[in-house]
């Protein structure tokens, strides 16, 4: 990720699964941070899918 399509893209993406997810993106570090009732792997799966793969994933 390293501009604001990417981040548009990102949220949009998540969104589509949970339309009340919070989403902000550091393109400085390249990470998402993510606040929703959807499934964790769900997201992933599908943020990898449009393209931004996903190395690691916590649940805070």
């Amino acid at each position: 990720m390293s501009c604001g399509h990417c981040v548009s893209r990102v949220t949009k993406t998540v969104q589509e699964i949970d339309s009340g997810a919070q989403v902000a993106v550091d393109l400085q570090s390249k990470k998402v941070r993510i606040d929703s009732a959807a499934d964790l792997e769900r997201i992933a799966a599908a943020i990898d899918a449009a393209g931004y793969p996903v190395t690691a994933r916590s649940a805070a």
